[in-house]
């Protein structure tokens, strides 16, 4: 029986319990990409995927396809392929594309290709273009474009051999990497930094945050 002026057990126990929170659970977040880059660019901004799941696509341009458009036609590729397999996940996606006007400069895989990329960028201004796309549980979309403009020094016959000797440029855009020696040759940069690296944290976190996923 409960002592006068005190209150029965289960009010009490009531009166203790902790309200139930009304914010929903974070969908988990996938990353659509294998590339490590992407993943360290993440953890700058405190992201960390709960699950990594490259996609399985055709990254061939299409016939008088523009970089800017590759790129997004890419992303929202890639996004939609990691979607259909992890249904009530977020899934970020990205991807990359170098442009010396309309032309698309492949991922060097060779030698000869990083030479040739190299020769090409050299003394010259071209683009850098990343579409990211954030896929909902949903079923939604969001996507953005990205551009920086990059200008080469003029590199020697000495300087692109030795940057081919390096190996950095091996499955990069362009032939090159920007956050490692290559970072010499940029003689100027107009935009995100973090967009040459492979992905735009400014907009990234913008889609982030605008869903609520990312606090401000």
């Amino acid at each position: 029986m409960p002592v006068a002026g005190q209150p029965a057990p289960e009010a009490a126990a009531a009166e203790a319990a902790p309200p139930p929170s009304s914010a929903p659970a974070r969908p988990p977040l996938v990353l659509a990409s294998g590339s490590p880059r992407r993943l360290d660019l993440l953890r700058r901004i405190g992201v960390v995927p709960a699950r990594v799941r490259p996609p399985e696509i055709d990254e061939a341009p299409l016939k008088q396809e523009l970089p800017r458009q590759l790129a997004a036609r890419l992303s929202e590729a890639k996004a939609r392929a990691v979607m259909a397999a992890e249904p009530g996940a977020l899934v970020l996606a990205a991807d990359t594309v170098v442009g010396a006007g309309r032309r698309i400069l492949p991922k060097a895989e060779t030698e000869t290709e990083a030479r040739s990329c190299l020769a090409l960028l050299s003394g010259r201004r071209h683009r850098v273009f990343t579409g990211v796309a954030l896929g909902l549980p949903d079923g939604r979309l969001l996507t953005r474009l990205v551009q920086s403009i990059v200008t080469f020094q003029r590199l020697t016959p000495a300087q692109i051999e030795a940057y081919v000797a390096s190996g950095e440029w091996r499955g990069k855009a362009g032939g090159y990497t920007i956050q490692e020696s290559a970072e010499a040759f940029v003689r100027f940069l107009s935009g995100s930094h973090s967009n040459v690296v492979g992905l735009p944290l400014y907009e990234t976190a913008q889609l982030l945050r605008g869903i609520g996923w990312l606090r401000p």
